[in-house]
């Protein structure tokens, strides 16, 4: 259902609730309080009418609209648009899930639009609703409880990843096969975590600089000031990851190229082992040659042959035998290939 939640409050209470964005308008219009309308992926029609009722920017409508915009902050007039990346860590893929969040913040109205479950936005309500001194504060304790909540989300992802990167160390001494992929994936999500978290800081550090000049309480600059600390800290670690990642992507080439290499000199030892073996063979083989051709000429029983009625002919064709073959012996052992 597009709208999620919708109500007016008044001194920090919820004091209606109304059941379509037409009471709400005409009960906002004639008794005051700001309004909180929450809505997940509305169509054109539902935002437009929001839109209409409280003067909303067209081109923040099309942001929110459209989605899949980077997280930022703008002003427009005296409404406040913001945009977050929200994110939660899925233990079964083990994989990093992100959502977006739009919100518009106005002088009576508090406006959040959501293309993903994430972030929990019921969860900031209630608790939102049992601290009315801070809700009394009007849209701009809506806008700080959103951005604790989408920070607060942020620390099982940091501790997910932790994991994984550490998962990912054993993988590659143990010389996994399947580490490459992972660390690549894991890259890729550590990435894309920066890119959420990295502008929050310029986000509170520019509603810091408006403080004075729209009258934001006390209280709620304090704790705007710890979400910034948080803040920082959340990039701080999304940083740290990125680097273990090249890191841990390093290691394992080195180790691939380390594997390669004594698999190349045991594959060159072997052919050398091969290699004096053959030499042998074909040593051996050239010194059996040598007798075996005499023989064979000698045994071709022509009956014209001078050395066959010599009375040395015999002796003689062994004598040839055995020069011959300890002739190539020696060359061949000179040359070590016996």
């Amino acid at each position: 259902m597009p709208i999620v939640d919708n109500a007016i409050y008044r001194g920090g209470v919820r004091s209606a609730h109304p059941v379509s964005l037409e009471q709400t308008f005409e009960e906002l219009r004639d008794r005051g309080g700001f309004a909180w309308i929450g809505m997940y992926r509305p169509t054109e029609e539902e935002l437009r009418a929001v839109a209409d009722e409280f003067s909303l920017h067209p081109l923040a409508v099309e942001d929110a609209l459209t989605g899949h915009q980077r997280p930022k902050l703008e002003r427009y007039g005296d409404v406040l648009f913001m945009v977050l990346r929200s994110a939660r860590y899925l233990d079964a893929p083990e994989e990093v899930e992100f959502g977006e969040v739009h919100m518009f913040i106005g002088p009576n109205f508090a406006i959040s639009v959501r293309h993903a479950e994430s972030p929990d936005l019921g969860r900031v309500r209630k608790r939102l609703e049992q601290n009315p001194a801070l809700l009394g504060l009007g849209p701009q304790a809506v806008l700080y409880a959103v951005l604790d909540e989408v920070v607060d989300e942020y620390h099982p992802v940091i501790v997910g990843l932790e994991n994984d990167i550490d998962e990912i160390e054993d993988q590659i001494f143990k010389g996994d096969p399947a580490v490459s992929r992972r660390i690549y994936k894991l890259a890729s999500e550590a990435m894309a975590f920066q890119r959420a978290t990295h502008p929050l800081i310029e986000i509170l550090e520019s509603l810091q600089a408006g403080y004075d000049k729209y009258g934001v309480d006390v209280e709620l600059q304090r704790n705007l000031r710890d979400v910034l600390d948080h803040a920082i800290a959340t990039v701080a670690r999304a940083d740290s990851f990125r680097a273990l990642l090249q890191n841990a992507l390093t290691v394992q080439s080195t180790l691939v190229a380390q594997a390669q290499n004594e698999e190349m000199r045991s594959m060159s030892k072997v052919s050398i082992e091969q290699g004096e073996q053959v030499k042998k063979i074909s040593g051996w083989a050239a010194i059996l040659f040598a007798p075996t051709l005499i023989a064979g000429i000698y045994g071709m029983n022509f009956h014209f042959m001078p050395e066959l009625s010599w009375t040395f002919g015999y002796p003689f064709a062994i004598g040839l035998m055995l020069v011959s073959g300890t002739v190539l012996y020696f060359v061949f052992k000179r040359r070590n290939w016996l």
